[in-house]
């Protein structure tokens, strides 16, 4: 009930900011879509690029949201925790009869939907333009996005509790967020790399949730002309592992290092 209630006040608290400023929720929207058609001119440079339709470009967009995605959730854990120390809010929220990780499980449930909401927007406005169709399995969509929310936050909170002590760690996990999208964006070509690579690769948490969406939102689930659910491809197998694996472990990690910055007293120290 504490993480519901906890929910409940991020959903109002973020109702609050979106409709106080509205104006500033519509521009980055704006902005972003405009950014996004002007990355793909660039890839489409010569070409009429509204008449159009690559793909190899989507494929690339498609990735490149995943890995925007990934880097904000993996960010409320380490840029988030580092800004919370600085201002004393770290301790507030020490405080509170929930804990840390019922707060930050409903801070990030949140920012999850909110983020997926924008990205469908301008995932449908950008096959608009460009004449192009989203296969959408609302069954398979759903899960795959389950599967990697798990799977991030896991990370998250891993890399979370060594920010909690190793306090100024930021360049560190810009380092890391950057990794993430650049394997979300590059997650095809990851077949064509050594076999040690490959299993390296997949113990990563972004790989297999872009290769499953990507499957999903950009290729239809077809292969070679036929259907084939995504629910028998490999990689949504090493998905449902890597977001077992890496909750277990995240939260483990998270829990631990936070008691022991507790029985330091550096929990809100920079």
């Amino acid at each position: 009930m504490g993480f519901f209630l906890v929910l409940k006040a991020e959903v109002i608290r973020s109702l609050i900011i979106m409709r106080r400023y509205w104006f500033a929720t519509l521009t980055g929207l704006v902005i972003s879509y405009g950014f996004l058609m002007l990355v793909i001119l660039a890839f489409v440079s010569g070409q009429d690029a509204l008449a159009q339709w690559s793909e190899n470009i989507f494929d690339k967009v498609v990735g490149f949201l995943i890995g925007i995605f990934a880097m904000g959730l993996v960010g409320m854990f380490t840029q988030g925790l580092q800004g919370m120390a600085r201002t004393g809010e770290l301790e507030q929220v020490c405080m509170s009869p929930h804990g840390l990780v019922t707060n930050f499980l409903a801070r990030s449930f949140v920012a999850a939907v909110t983020s997926i909401l924008t990205y469908t927007v301008l995932l449908s406005l950008l096959a608009a333009s460009l004449q192009g169709t989203i296969y959408l399995d609302p069954l398979a969509t759903i899960v795959v996005l389950a599967l990697t929310y798990t799977n991030l936050i896991g990370f998250g909170f891993m890399v979370g509790g060594l920010v909690l002590v190793f306090k100024q760690t930021g360049q560190v996990a810009m380092i890391i967020r950057l990794v993430l999208l650049l394997i979300a964006v590059g997650s095809e070509e990851i077949a064509q790399l050594p076999g040690w690579f490959r299993a390296i690769a997949h113990c990563v948490p972004i790989t297999d949730a872009a290769i499953s969406l990507k499957y999903v939102l950009v290729r239809g689930q077809q292969v070679n002309g036929e259907f084939q659910s995504v629910f028998l491809h490999s990689s949504f197998y090493f998905l449902i592992l890597n977001a077992v694996v890496w909750t277990l472990i995240g939260i483990a990690c998270f829990r631990y290092l936070e008691n022991w910055s507790r029985d330091k007293g550096t929990l809100g120290a920079y």
